[in-house]
C-alpha cells in the first residue's frame, strides 16, 4: 500500500482557541501575549490584527503604537501543546497514525484511509470542514511524503492533493521556505536569488551540503521521498485493533451491536490465524460532536470466540449515550495470550482448563464484577489464614495439595475476632460464649487442635482449636490463645455449613 501522508496547519490556532472560549473577541483585533525578559511579546495574533501589520515576536508596546485599540490576552503556559495534542487525538477518527507537528500542526498518516470518505479531496474537506465549525482555520495537504504535504499545506490554496508521485512538480513554485529550513538557511538562499524551490532542488546534494550545511540536502531528500520520515502517534497504537467508520451516524443499540459484531468478526479472524486469544477487550465509539466514550471486558482464559465475547460486551451496550450519532467504532485487545488446547470435561480434575467453565465465570464477572471472582490455592502455612492464596489465574496449578483429613469450615474470616466464653473446667471446651452481642450456648464440642505458631514468620503462642455445635445445631471454630491462664483468650475463626 502507497505511503499517503496529511499535514494540517493552523495558522491562528491559539487566537482561535481564544474566540471559541470568548466569543465577544470574534471581530475584534487582539494578541496573545506574554512576558519575557521583562517585556511583554506577541506570541499569537489573530487575522484580524495581522492586517494591521501586527506579528509573532514583536513587542507588545510597538504593537500598540501601530493599533491602539488592540487588546491583549495574557498567554497560558502550554496551552499550544495541550491544544495540539487533544486536536490529534481528535483526529484519530480519520486515522490511527494521527501525531502533532509542533508548533502549530498535525501530521496524520492517512495510507489506505481516503476511500471511506469517498477519496483523498473528500476526505480532507470533512477535516477542513469539521474543525471549520469548531472555529479553527485550517489549511490541509495530502501526499506521498510528509515533506511534501506540509509544504502544501502552508503555501497551498487550503485544501491541496499531491497526486502520487507528483511531489517534485508540487515543490517547484513554491518558495524556499516551504522545506522546513531554519533562517539562517533561508537568509543564504535569498541573498544568492535561490527563493523557489526549483531554482535549487536539482542542484546536486555535495553542492548544496557545502554551501549550506546538511539540513537542506536532507529536507530535500525527505520532501521528494528519498529519505524516510515515521509518524509517531500520539497515542500508542495497539498491535490489534479493528476501526470501523460508518457511512451513516449511528444512533441505535442495533446499530451499535452490528458495528461491534462485525469488529469482532475481524479480530477473532486475527486471533484464529496467529493463535492467540483476548484476556481485555476496549470497544470505543467515537460520537460526532467529539465525545469518545468505551465499555471494556476481560476474560479468564485467552478466548477467540466471538459469540462468547459478543455475550460479554452485549448487556452493556446500553451504557453509550449516542446523541446526535456515532461515526466511528474502534475495537482494542490490549492484552493477549497464546490458546491452549480445550481439556478433558467440565467437571473432571482437568476441568479447571475447560474454556466452559472459563466462559461461565467471564459473564458471571461481567454482569457484576471480576473483583468478586476468586479462586483460592492451597498454601503450605500451618496457621488457617495463610494456609490458602489467591490464583492468579484460572489455570495456576497448586504448590501444594489440599488437606482433607481435618474438619475444616466453610467460612474462614479473614482476621479471628474475639469472643466472650464461659468455661466450667480449664482446658476443656467452652459450654457458652458471646458473639456480637449474641450469646450461645454449646450442645456438642471437639478438640482440641492444636496448631502451632510459624516461629519463621513471627513469635507468638499456639492455638487450640474447637468444633462448637450450639444448642440449634449451628456450628463454629473456636480457638483459645495459648495455654490455659487465668484471663485465657478466645476467638471465632469461621463458620461450618
Amino acid at each position: 500500500m502507497m505511503a499517503r501522508y496529511v499535514s494540517i496547519w493552523f495558522p491562528y490556532l491559539l487566537t482561535d482557541y481564544v474566540v471559541r472560549k470568548k466569543s465577544e473577541l470574534r471581530d475584534v483585533a487582539f494578541v496573545v501575549a506574554s512576558p519575557e525578559r521583562g517585556r511583554l511579546l506577541v506570541k499569537a495574533a489573530n487575522a484580524l490584527a495581522v492586517k494591521k501589520g501586527i506579528h509573532t515576536g514583536m513587542v507588545v508596546a510597538d504593537c500598540k503604537a501601530i493599533f491602539p485599540d488592540l487588546e491583549v490576552i495574557e498567554a497560558e503556559a502550554g496551552r499550544a501543546q495541550k491544544l495540539l495534542r487533544a486536536l490529534a487525538e481528535w483526529c484519530i477518527g480519520y486515522t490511527p497514525f494521527s501525531s502533532v507537528d509542533s508548533p502549530d500542526g498535525l501530521i496524520l498518516d492517512g495510507s489506505g484511509c481516503a476511500h471511506l470518505w469517498g477519496g483523498e479531496q473528500k476526505y480532507l474537506e470533512s477535516m477542513r470542514a469539521r474543525l471549520g465549525n469548531y472555529g479553527y482555520h485550517v489549511q490541509v495537504a495530502m501526499a506521498d511524503t510528509i515533506g511534501a504535504a506540509w509544504a502544501m499545506a502552508r503555501f497551498g490554496s487550503g485544501i491541496e492533493v499531491v497526486k502520487p508521485g507528483s511531489q517534485h512538480h508540487a515543490l517547484i513554485q513554491l518558495p524556499a521556505a516551504a522545506l522546513r529550513l531554519e533562517e539562517p538557511v533561508l537568509a543564504k538562499l535569498k541573498k544568492l536569488g535561490l527563493d523557489r524551490v526549483g531554482s535549487f532542488i536539482a542542484m546536486p546534494h555535495s553542492a548544496l551540503r557545502r554551501r549550506f550545511g546538511p539540513t537542506l540536502p536532507h529536507r530535500i531528500s525527505q520532501a521528494l521521498g528519498h529519505q524516510i520520515e515515521i509518524v509517531q502517534p500520539v497515542k500508542p497504537i495497539e498491535p490489534y485493533q479493528e476501526r470501523l467508520p460508518t457511512l451513516e451516524l449511528v444512533c441505535t443499540a442495533t446499530g451499535i451491536e452490528i458495528a461491534l459484531e462485525q469488529l469482532l468478526e475481524m479480530l477473532c479472524a486475527r486471533f484464529e490465524k496467529e493463535g492467540v486469544g483476548l484476556r481485555s477487550c476496549v470497544f470505543k465509539a467515537y460520537r460526532i460532536d467529539g465525545d469518545v466514550q468505551q465499555i471494556d471486558i476481560g476474560t479468564g482464559h485467552p478466548s477467540k470466540s466471538l459469540k462468547h465475547l459478543f455475550k460479554l460486551f452485549e448487556h452493556k451496550i446500553g451504557m453509550f449515550e449516542p446523541a446526535l450519532g456515532f461515526e466511528l467504532f474502534i475495537l482494542e485487545a490490549p492484552k493477549v495470550e497464546p490458546v491452549t488446547n480445550e481439556q478433558g470435561a467440565i467437571w473432571d480434575a482437568s476441568g479447571k482448563n475447560d474454556m466452559k467453565i472459563a466462559e461461565l465465570l467471564d459473564r458471571v464477572a461481567s454482569k457484576t464484577d471480576s473483583r468478586y471472582i476468586n479462586r483460592y490455592l492451597p498454601a503450605e502455612h500451618y496457621w488457617p489464614e495463610r494456609s490458602i492464596k489467591q490464583a492468579a489465574s484460572l489455570h495456576e496449578e497448586p504448590a501444594t495439595y489440599w488437606r482433607s483429613d481435618l474438619p475444616r469450615p466453610i467460612h474462614l474470616l479473614t482476621k479471628p475476632e474475639i469472643i466472650e466464653v464461659a468455661v466450667r473446667i480449664p482446658d476443656y471446651p467452652p459450654i457458652q460464649f458471646s458473639y456480637k452481642g449474641e450469646r450461645f450456648e454449646v450442645a456438642k464440642a471437639d478438640g482440641p487442635e492444636r496448631i502451632e505458631q510459624e516461629w519463621w514468620i513471627e513469635n507468638g503462642h499456639f492455638r487450640d482449636y474447637y468444633c462448637i455445635e450450639d444448642t440449634h445445631g449451628a456450628r463454629f471454630w473456636l480457638f483459645r490463645l495459648g495455654p490455659y491462664d487465668d484471663n485465657p483468650k478466645w476467638f471465632i475463626h469461621g463458620f461450618f455449613a
